[in-house]
C-alpha cells in the first residue's frame, strides 16, 4: 500500500458549487453519495457524516491539515478505518474526517488500491470486473 504523506494534503473541495461525478454506495452500512475524485490524494468523509458511523477512530496529530483546490486550509479532525460497498463489492479503507462539503470524497489513494477504471465518456466506474453508473451533479448551494 502507498502511504501517503500527511504533511500537505491536497484536495479538491470546499468550494461553492458541486459538480463532478458522484458513486452510490454505502459506508459502515449508511447510503452515501460519493464524489469520485481524482485531484484528491487521499478519501476523504465529512465530520458529521463520521460521527454517526461510530467507529474506532485512530488519533492524528494536532495540526494537520489538507489544502483545498481553491487553497485554502482545513483541519484533519482524525482518521477512521470504515467499509465501503458499492454494488456486491466491499472494500476496507482508512478515511481522513474533515470539514468538507460532501459527505464522502474517494481519493485517489482508495481508487487506485483498488484498481478503479473511470469511464467519463460513458459515465462508469469500473473495479474487478463489476461496473458502476457515475451520476453528474452541478448544484448551486
Amino acid at each position: 500500500m502507498n502511504k501517503v504523506p500527511e504533511d500537505g494534503l491536497k484536495v479538491s473541495v470546499l468550494c461553492e458549487k458541486k459538480i463532478g461525478f458522484y458513486l452510490e454506495g454505502s459506508v459502515c452500512g449508511f447510503p452515501c453519495s460519493m464524489l469520485v475524485d481524482t485531484a484528491a490524494n487521499v478519501t476523504l468523509l465529512r465530520t458529521d457524516f463520521a460521527q454517526k458511523l461510530k467507529g474506532n477512530f485512530i488519533y492524528t496529530a494536532p495540526n494537520i491539515s489538507l489544502k483545498t483546490a481553491t487553497g485554502e486550509k482545513a483541519e484533519i479532525h482524525r482518521k477512521l478505518d470504515a467499509s465501503i460497498k458499492c454494488g456486491s463489492r466491499k472494500f476496507l479503507h482508512r478515511f481522513y474526517v474533515a470539514d468538507i462539503t460532501d459527505p464522502c470524497i474517494l481519493g485517489l489513494d482508495f481508487l487506485q488500491k483498488f484498481n478503479f477504471n473511470i469511464d467519463l465518456e460513458k459515465s462508469k466506474i469500473r473495479t474487478g470486473g463489476e461496473k458502476f453508473p457515475l451520476f453528474s451533479a452541478s448544484i448551486q448551494h
